[in-house]
């Protein structure tokens, strides 16, 4: 059951209603996110669930009309939800480097409002379609790891950050700075998740050249004597880059600072054939997080029907099992993707030059596959 709020409710609202807060953004974003609140609305119909929606705009769409990429009002607002459903920012419409604020400084500023330190990336090849990976190993299927990317330290937020004018033309600085307690929260996200896992964590830096990396190592090394149940190994962020390639399959949770996370993650996504496919969940200190696909706004592709909502549906698994704590929920989404992958439902980005369907379409079959499924546990 679910119902559009005019009033923001408050994150406790009278109802015991989840209190979700829809920031589309850009491009695709508006499309792929009804889409997930659609699976969410049917999640709530099955399993009795109750959620509330309310939404606002981000990126380039706030700055056209208040001239900002998010507002301070915005922020505060998601502050008081159960949790925050985010599509996409960005386009060439507001490319222009030159710009006083980009779209991308609304997503920024939002995961530091809120506190959200710990980017979790799923990264997993669906068996069906093997074939769409630019890899060709025998052991894709095997392909099934995390990597948490930590989101509200290094060159993204160091200051100093400028472009200024020399004698000898323009120079520019950007400040990588961490502190010992960034680095230890989020490696303990990690090592959390790797314990529900494969117990194996592979702790990502630059400690032969970096400053930061040396002190990312330290950190590590001392946090992973407090999980001696979950085997540990440093790696270097450019062997890692390389062995994302050449053998995905071993790893099982990644955890690497924030720029070497926001690369590694869109090398990761295509092993699976499309970043279509892939979601993410930026979490902090309690249940509140934000959820979002990781393919950006697609802006050539946006307002045609063709976009694949999967990555925004499996971001609202997420939700429910992060933020909602519904993790039978959460698992019945999932396993209503697989089922219309099995059945060979494909949106055009991964449908290899073969059949495709439109983005409400598959949406439809997500919500058929969970209709399905929800009956069959109840017969039994």
């Amino acid at each position: 059951m679910a119902r559009e709020s005019t009033t923001p409710p408050a994150r406790s609202s009278r109802s015991g209603a989840a209190d979700i807060f829809v920031l589309p953004g850009d491009g695709i974003g508006p499309e792929v996110t009804g889409e997930a609140r659609r699976v969410l609305e049917s999640v709530g119909e099955l399993y009795d669930r109750r959620f509330e929606f309310s939404s606002d705009l981000i990126g380039g769409c706030s700055i056209d009309t208040h001239g900002v990429a998010v507002r301070t009002e915005t922020i505060r607002r998601a502050k008081r939800s159960t949790a925050v459903l985010f599509g996409a920012v960005g386009g060439p419409k507001w490319d222009d480097p030159a710009a006083p604020t980009r779209p991308e400084d609304g997503l920024l500023a939002i995961r530091k409002g809120l506190g959200l330190f710990a980017n979790l990336r799923p990264v997993r090849v669906y068996g069906p379609l093997a074939e769409a990976s630019p890899l060709k190993s025998k052991e894709l299927s095997a392909v099934d790891f995390i990597v948490v990317r930590e989101l509200t330290g290094g060159l993204y937020f160091g200051k100093p950050k400028r472009v200024w004018q020399t004698a000898k033309g323009q120079r520019a600085v950007d400040t990588n700075a961490y502190s010992e307690q960034e680095i230890d929260r989020v490696l303990r996200t990690g090592f959390e998740l790797a314990r529900g896992r494969k117990q194996k964590l592979a702790s990502v830096d630059k400690a032969n050249v970096l400053a930061t990396g040396r002190l990312w190592r330290q950190v590590a090394t001392r946090v992973a004597a407090d999980y001696p149940d979950v085997k540990v190994e440093h790696v270097l962020v450019d062997t890692c880059a390389m062995r994302l390639v050449l053998r995905p399959q071993d790893f099982d949770v990644i955890v690497t600072e924030n720029t070497f996370g926001d690369i590694l993650t869109d090398e990761a996504a295509v092993i699976g054939g499309s970043m279509g496919m892939l979601p993410s969940a930026s979490l902090g200190a309690g249940t509140l997080g934000l959820y979002e696909p990781i393919h950006g706004s697609a802006p050539d592709i946006a307002g045609k029907g063709i976009a694949n909502p999967l990555a925004a549906i499996l971001s609202a698994a997420l939700l429910l099992r992060y933020s909602l704590k519904l993790e039978s929920e959460a698992a019945a989404v999932e396993d209503a993707v697989d089922a219309v992958i099995d059945e060979g439902l494909r949106t055009p980005d991964i449908a290899g030059g073969g059949p495709a369907v439109k983005t409400e379409e598959m949406t439809n079959a997500v919500i058929d596959a969970l209709r399905t499924s929800r009956r069959a546990r109840a017969r039994a």
